[in-house]
């Protein structure tokens, strides 16, 4: 299951600086619009999303973990999960 963490941390560049250090590559930012929706999918590696604004829901084995700014979610390589955007987010990816 992901976990989650309520860093409190928004700042951008501080992000950046927290991942490379944690050891995650292919760090970049990413935007979406209100209404966007992914299908389940899952990623070949283990991953970071630390929303920067705005919300995201994230929808593994069944439960929605509800993303704000500040937060920061790591889940396990290979696992299923879909996403919702209820209002324009600005995130931070990364692998690991």
């Amino acid at each position: 299951m992901a976990r989650v963490e309520h860093t409190g941390i928004s700042d951008e560049e501080r992000v950046y600086q927290i991942l490379e250090n944690e050891g995650y590559f292919n760090i970049f930012t990413w935007q979406d619009s209100a209404g966007t929706r992914y299908r389940e999918h899952s990623h070949p590696h283990d991953e970071v999303r630390w929303i920067i604004s705005g919300e995201l829901h994230i929808t593994e084995n069944g439960v929605t973990l509800r993303l704000r700014a500040g937060d920061k979610m790591s889940s396990r390589a290979d696992t299923p999960h879909s996403a919702y955007v209820p209002e324009d987010v600005r995130y931070v990816c990364g692998s690991r």
